[in-house]
């Protein structure tokens, strides 16, 4: 339906821009590193936790002594994760809690949301990592998939946010991060389903940002390129079925310890937008 370089052109030529921005962010990294908020002893809820980035993201927090909530549909996974940061060189003193959460059941993220607060009696940082990719051209797929990939990707971040801003904007100060994706400010062909949803969560945190600025609320939007994770294995195809296959383009990502490095930067710096074009190990 299409051929290769209409995929690789338009995303090229957007390229440019968008590594201006991720260099200019690394530049302000410098800047404002005196600002840097410390991590030790921040409760940090994080989605998608049993995996890829999030089980990375939570490996970084717990490094740097945040109290970490691990947060997915897998119990089993969430508690493997666990024991490996309980196993780490330098292990924080306080051990990640485990919570079962599936961010597509909108109507019980509030309940679970009340069992995440009772652990540690507060939620400092929310990382909005759960997601799912899709992979299938429009003419071919069943609306089911888009209502899928929006209700994860989205929606679930959506209501995940408004279940813990009310204590926050209460207690004025909090950070709520969503990881986006390049994808989520250019579209790319056989993506439309997720890059649709990743341009919603954009906008919604910019919305939302401005909405609580004068809250003492700091809100984060990550841009991640390709990163080396399973995601590929588990994209759903037109007709909503796990891809099951190797992407070449995620296989050449890069590691997401850098990516997960990075968006803790981004947290201790209230960076507003972090776009990662470029891992620290090939730059």
């Amino acid at each position: 339906m299409f051929s290769m370089m209409s995929l690789v052109a338009p995303f090229w030529i957007l390229l440019g821009p968008l590594a201006v921005v991720a260099l200019m962010t690394r530049v302000i990294f410098g800047y404002i590193a005196f600002r840097r908020v410390s991590l030790n002893g921040k409760v940090v809820l994080i989605t998608g936790a049993s995996s890829g980035i999030g089980e990375s993201v939570a490996a970084e927090f717990y490094r740097r002594g945040a109290r970490v909530i691990l947060a997915s549909r897998r119990e089993s996974e969430l508690n493997r994760v666990k024991e490996v940061l309980m196993n780490l060189e330098q292990p924080n003193v306080y051990p990640p809690a485990v919570l079962v959460l599936d961010v597509s059941n909108l109507d019980l993220i509030p309940s679970k949301v009340e069992e995440a607060y009772r652990i540690h009696g507060r939620i400092d940082i929310v990382v909005n990592n759960a997601g799912v990719l899709s992979r299938a051209e429009v003419i071919e797929s069943n609306i089911s998939v888009y209502q899928d990939v929006m209700q994860v990707n989205y929606f679930g971040v959506v209501a995940l946010t408004m279940a813990v801003l009310p204590r926050m904007i209460s207690n004025k100060k909090g950070h709520i991060v969503a990881i986006s994706s390049v994808q989520g400010r250019m579209a790319i062909p056989r993506r439309s389903a997720y890059s649709a949803s990743k341009h919603a969560v954009v906008a919604f945190m910019d919305s939302l940002r401005a909405e609580v600025a004068d809250s003492g609320i700091h809100v984060t939007c990550i841009h991640p390129g390709y990163v080396k994770t399973n995601i590929a294995h588990v994209s759903l195809t037109a007709q909503g079925n796990a891809y099951g296959q190797e992407d070449p383009n995620i296989e050449q990502g890069y590691d997401p310890l850098d990516v997960a490095n990075e968006i803790c930067e981004a947290v201790e710096c209230n960076i507003p937008d972090l776009f990662q074009l470029v891992s620290d190990s090939s730059a």
